[in-house]
């Protein structure tokens, strides 16, 4: 038996909720809604398909309603709009944060939380300051999302399976966010010698140069981007890497995720939360892998945290 609220029944929220239920992974689902009679018509939604799937409850509810929670998701907030960047959501974000934080914590003190909500290493960051809770309980989506456009850009270019390839994001969730090459694996060989060795090497159109790197990085940047103007916001692949956490969780054996956590010294950055490879567990964050980064690449991670830092300063 695992039980899952979900914070916020706004396009994410639901598309999470509908997640867990198609893919069995909680027996319990809370929606919570400042909106109640949206939660209400949501969770009905949801519910009335789970005779196809696992057997679900699917019900809305409010902060008491959490009680027992395994897993508490936050999705509440302003969504981002055509042409915004995540970080100028910042202040009426951090607001609703800080609201929800107290009510819930209330009712669910042992769950692990993740945060979903945008500017998410921002939220994270003032979760971790005004829940009170045990920093291994909380968790922010992170980059988690922006590695899987990456890993499935590369299988693209690279004609494999996306589970193929090892290659992360790291940093903020955002414009600053950056891929570690010097980690970048296919199939046990590093992006580059597998370009020249792999039975497609004739079709692949690899150089491993500056402009190729940043093509695939400028995508993954932008691509949430394109997805908004597009269809007006993102939530299907949100939801498929926030359900993709609590499998994690739940499976209790020790996940690597690229997840935003509260830093401690990690290659010298201290009090901000951003995302490196870390492992993910039953109790939450188990501990971050300390990856033998480039000089140049902790840089571009300590540009990351700088960038972060200045829009927490600038916050109430």
């Amino acid at each position: 038996m695992s039980k899952i609220t979900v914070i916020g029944a706004g396009s994410v929220g639901a598309a999470i909720a509908n997640d867990l239920t198609i893919q069995g992974i909680a027996s319990e689902i809370v929606l919570v809604d400042i909106n109640t009679q949206k939660a209400r018509g949501e969770a009905l939604d949801i519910y009335q398909g789970a005779h196809f799937g696992t057997p679900t409850i699917v019900r809305p509810g409010d902060y008491s309603d959490a009680d027992g929670s395994d897993v508490v998701i936050i999705t509440s907030g302003l969504p981002r709009k055509p042409g915004q960047t995540r970080l100028e959501l910042a202040q009426s974000n951090v607001n609703i944060i800080k609201q929800i934080a107290p009510q819930i914590v209330a009712h669910a003190p042992n769950a692990i939380y993740i945060i979903v909500s945008n500017p998410v290493d921002v939220l994270t960051y003032v979760f971790h300051k005004v829940s009170g809770l045990p920093e291994n309980q909380i968790i922010g989506s992170g980059t988690i999302l922006d590695t899987s456009r990456l890993q499935a850009q590369l299988a693209r270019q690279f004609h494999v399976s996306p589970k193929n390839v090892h290659a992360h994001v790291y940093g903020e969730h955002g414009d600053s966010s950056f891929v570690p090459w010097s980690l970048a694996h296919i199939s046990n060989n590093h992006i580059d010698y597998y370009a020249t060795h792999s039975p497609d090497s004739e079709r692949i159109h690899w150089t491993g140069d500056e402009a190729a790197r940043e093509e695939v990085e400028e995508y993954v940047r932008t691509s949430g981007a394109q997805v908004i103007k597009d269809k007006g916001a993102t939530f299907f692949a949100v939801a498929m890497s926030v359900c993709h956490i609590c499998k994690c969780i739940f499976s209790g054996a020790g996940t690597a995720l690229t997840v935003s956590t509260m830093m401690h010294g990690e290659y010298g950055i201290e009090d901000v939360c951003l995302s490196v490879l870390t492992i993910v567990d039953r109790n939450g964050v188990r501990g971050k892998i300390m990856n033998a980064l480039t000089e140049d690449e902790v840089a571009k991670l300590h540009n990351s945290a700088n960038r972060l830092k200045e829009v927490i300063s600038n916050i109430e």
